[in-house]
């Protein structure tokens, strides 16, 4: 069962009114990418629903909607988009793909995320199968070069099976000194897991889910490591999959699997916090993240064209700065929310 804290130990970093409003204003300015010199926006969009994943988002995404969801990212003042080759089997990749090729490449200063997967029969991340992947997601993509490659979920496997030799960053190190591929980070979910890797120096940047919300925070240790490193760090799934964007009612769902009570209980009084602010939910979940400064950027799965500009208007939007404190007064998870998902 997921360990709520103590009241007295649920605190934030301070922020004033006018840090605040600062980031409100600079919500689609651009900061640094870890060492990379990428410049990147505090919003990114992540393309991983844009795949057609229902078994685990628990809705479909339409082609149509998904490449018109793609073409919004593009125009819009973001810059950063994250999918990954094994989103959908390779779907969420082939539909950005068809827009790029619309489009005639990247647009100038947009930077692309994806990621470096295990065989999805095996959970294979051998050397060989890295090389498949990045191959693989360089045709789906239409691309002769990634930008950023993070290795994925690595929790399926062993941290000498990625490190050792001829294994899956071996493969990625190859690539780069190649120049087919720009940096690597690493992007998966226990956090004990992927400090060890931040550790090693060898990673610009890492990704991390749902481990840093409202309603779970056990990626605190992490973001304190790669803030003191300077190592990049983008929190995706700020809305904890969604159920702290569509409501504890209508999406009893996180961490891509059904939520326990527990969860579900504290979303109601997180909402009922927020109403008392006169603020949307949703508003707080993103500006959650997007104030915390050992953020980089935040991931946020969009599946529907306006979404990108209503997005934008939620992080703009303004907040009182006594809602945070009443919203760590509700408490918060610190242990792992996937601990039993693949039991």
């Amino acid at each position: 069962m997921p360990k709520k804290m103590d009241n007295s130990a649920a605190t934030v970093r301070p922020q004033t009114k006018e840090s605040d409003k600062a980031m409100s204003n600079q919500s689609i300015s651009k900061r640094p990418f870890g060492t990379t010199g990428f410049e990147v926006t505090p919003i990114c969009v992540g393309a991983a629903p844009l795949g057609d994943m229902p078994e685990t988002f628990a809705y479909s995404v339409p082609e149509e909607q998904a490449l018109a969801t793609i073409r919004a990212t593009f125009a819009s003042p973001l810059n950063f988009l994250d999918t990954a080759a094994i989103y959908g089997f390779g779907e969420s990749e082939r539909r950005i793909g068809i827009v790029i090729r619309e489009m005639g490449g990247l647009p100038d200063g947009f930077i692309l995320a994806t990621k470096g997967d295990r065989d999805p029969d095996t959970n294979s991340f051998s050397g060989e199968q890295f090389k498949r992947s990045v191959e693989g997601s360089l045709e789906r993509l239409g691309l002769d070069h990634l930008q950023y490659v993070y290795i994925h979920d690595p929790e399926h496997t062993t941290f000498e099976d990625i490190m050792g030799p001829g294994g899956a960053f071996e493969t990625l190190r190859h690539y780069k000194e190649q120049g087919i591929i720009g940096h690597i980070g690493m992007s998966g979910g226990p956090i004990a897991m992927l400090m060890r890797y931040i550790e090693t120096g060898l990673f610009s940047a890492v990704e991390t889910h749902n481990r840093y919300t409202l309603i779970n925070r056990s990626a605190d240790p992490l973001l304190d490591l790669c803030h003191k490193m300077g190592v990049a760090v983008a929190n995706a799934a700020p809305y904890g999959s969604g159920i702290l964007a569509k409501g504890p009612d209508a999406y009893a769902r996180y961490a891509y699997q059904d939520a326990p009570e527990e969860i579900v209980e504290r979303t109601r009084k997180l909402a009922a916090v927020c109403q008392e602010f006169d603020v949307p939910l949703i508003a707080a979940a993103l500006q959650f993240s997007l104030r915390d400064p050992r953020v980089t950027t935040t991931v946020v799965g969009m599946t529907k064209p306006e979404r990108v500009q209503q997005t934008l208007d939620l992080a703009a939007l303004e907040l009182p700065d006594e809602l945070w404190p009443a919203l760590d007064a509700v408490g918060f998870d610190t242990e792992d929310p996937e601990a039993n998902r693949f039991q």
